[in-house]
This record gives structure tokens, sequence and C-alpha cells, in this order.
């Protein structure tokens, strides 16, 4: 891609997604992602009614009239957008491939997240981490990060979370919000997410195209796996063709929303052909 493109793309997604975050996203997001908790502030003399249990006896001592603790919201957090790069994503029928969502969202929650002060911090994995960019804070980091997603090319093409949850854990000592962006096809992670989410707080945005969720009638044509690379046969021409391949699409959307669940984790499915801010703006809505 030729720097000037480049460019133009980067500022293209910075103007939209910084605008979202400004404009729809910042109060859900600062309600939805808490922070640390209480930080001490300052003190001042008690009045009637505060709590005796925050009363500052040294300080007390000292000026022989009671005096309490203030404590303030602690906003700053470390948030962790974990990305899918597997070939998988780089599929769209209708509005864009998964993988430009994928990298809107990430640019609209980096915006939120430097609009609340917070430092943000990217993986990308495929069946292993390809690329940790430490969380810092900023815009100029923000801009680094979009531009590593529009031009990033993968070394492997198929994907293993469980690998990348485990360097996460590992990685990452303090508690983070993450945010995993994947379509989360047809792999198995839920060992792996029980242990992050005992020690994060975490929410999967999976990613998905209508296109992949159904087979149309075409007759016999070569398929390709987008991971594997393998192509194989297929009559789409026969009912129970087609039909076994929704139900495999349905049971797998099945099995990782009983997953989340059971991790005790949030999520929503997002589609390329609609708009997102409805469905982040409900889940922000329920953390809130």
């Amino acid at each position: 891609m030729e720097s000037s493109e480049l460019f133009k793309k980067v500022r293209k997604i910075e103007i939209r997604t910084r605008a979202l975050s400004q404009q729809i996203f910042a109060g859900q997001y600062h309600s939805a992602f808490k922070g640390k908790g209480m930080a001490f502030s300052e003190v001042r003399q008690y009045n009637y009614g505060d709590d005796v249990r925050f009363i500052d006896w040294n300080v007390t001592a000292r000026f022989h009239t009671p005096y309490v603790k203030i404590f303030e919201e602690e906003r700053e957090m470390t948030v962790v957008l974990m990305i899918d790069v597997s070939g998988s994503n780089l599929f769209g029928t209708r509005k864009q491939l998964k993988t430009e969502l994928i990298t809107e969202l990430a640019a609209v929650l980096s915006f939120s997240a430097i609009n609340n002060n917070d430092k943000v911090g990217v993986i990308f994995f495929s069946d292993k981490v390809e690329k940790f960019i430490p969380p810092k804070k900023g815009k100029t980091h923000i801009l680094r990060i979009i531009r590593e997603l529009l031009t990033y090319k993968p070394t492997q093409t198929v994907t293993n979370l469980n690998e990348t949850l485990r360097y996460f854990t590992n990685a990452v000592k303090k508690k983070c919000t993450a945010f995993i962006i994947s379509d989360f096809v047809n792999c198995e992670f839920e060992q792996a997410l029980k242990i992050a989410a005992n020690k994060h707080d975490i929410v999967a945005l999976q990613v998905i195209d209508h296109g992949e969720l159904e087979i149309p009638n075409l007759g016999i044509i070569e398929i390709q796996d987008p991971e594997t690379g393998n192509r194989f046969w297929a009559d789409t021409g026969s009912r129970k063709v087609r039909n076994s391949y929704a139900k495999w699409w349905r049971d797998g959307l099945l099995r990782n929303k009983e997953t989340f669940k059971r991790a005790g984790i949030d999520t929503t499915l997002l589609y390329t052909d609609r708009d997102y801010v409805p469905a982040l703006s409900e889940l922000f809505r329920k953390r809130g």
C-alpha cells in the first residue's frame, strides 16, 4: 500500500471512529468499564453525617478537630485489544470484509479508551501471538495501532485462541479490560478463557458476515478453506448439503454463546452489513 493511500485510510478511520467515540460512546464507555476502584484524594474537616470510618486519626490528632479522608474514583485503566488476523476474516459478501469491520471496531474502542485517559495495547493473533503492542496513551499511539491494523501481514492463517489467551494472562500482570475481536470460527478456547476471565474483565465481540451463514444453490463448486488452504468440491445444489452447512454454523454460534456464558463474560454479535453502533451501545448499557 502506498504511503499516501495509507494516510488517507488512516485519516478516514480516525475521523469516523473518533467522532463516534466522542459523540456516542463517551458516557457509555465511562459507565460500562470501571477503573481500579476508589483512590485517596484529600482530607477535609468532618461534617455532620460523614462516615466515621473515614476519619483520619493522624490529622485529627494533629489539629485537635476531626478530619475525614475523601476518595474519588480511580478511572485510569489498561485496555487490551486482542485482534484476530487469521485468514477467515478476509471474507465479506455485503458491505465490507470482516477484517475491515474489525479495524473500525478496534479504532472506535481505542479512541473511547484514550478519551477516558486509559492506556491501550494490542495483541494480533492467528494460531499464535503475531504481534504485541504494549499499552500506552495518546493519539499518536492510537494512529500507530490503526496503521498496523491496515498493513499487518500475519505469518499464519489458522486460529488458536488458547495460545493467545495464555500469553495474555501471563504478559498482562495487573487487571485490565480486554476486548477479543474475532469471528471465533471453529476453535476451542473455553478453559483458557475461564482462566483469563478470573483475572481480567473480558468482552467478546464476534464478527459475522451473513454470506457465511448459509451456502447458496450454485451447483457443484470448488470451495477453499481460507485458514488451511484446503480445497474440496461440494454439491451446493443438494438441500442436505446446504442444511448441514447451515446447522454447522448455528451449532458453532450456540456453542460460543454458551462458552462465553460459562466463562462469565459479556458478548455481542456484530455483522459486516449492519451498523455496529446500536449493538455496542446496548452492550455498554447492560454493563453500566
